[in-house]
């Protein structure tokens, strides 16, 4: 998996603003929840540089599953789209909207 990824997911919600993207993934055999939303994204579990060119997910991160949920997103209630996408799910959505 390369920066590439990272960068398709945020270009998604930046195409899908009203979608919030949570990613779990494991990152040097850590599990990690990152959020993705208008193009940026964010860990729920680890500290988050505030330069936006490192990257929430390095190359060697694994992708478990991705949940889309209707923005805003509401960590006490999620308004859940879909759940449990694995990447290759998530690559058909980003062809459809042009990624």
């Amino acid at each position: 998996m390369t920066d590439l990824v990272g960068k398709r997911l945020e270009q998604y919600t930046m195409k899908r603003p009203q979608e919030v993207l949570l990613v779990n993934v494991e990152i040097a055999g850590e599990q990690d929840q990152i959020t993705i939303f208008k193009g940026f994204s964010s860990s729920l579990m680890r500290p988050t540089s505030f330069d936006p060119d490192i990257p929430v997910m390095p190359a060697e991160t694994k992708i478990i599953k991705i949940d889309r949920v209707a923005a805003p997103y509401n960590p006490n209630a999620p308004d859940y789209i879909e759940q449990g996408l694995t990447w290759e799910n998530m690559q058909k959505l980003l062809l459809d909207v042009g990624i």
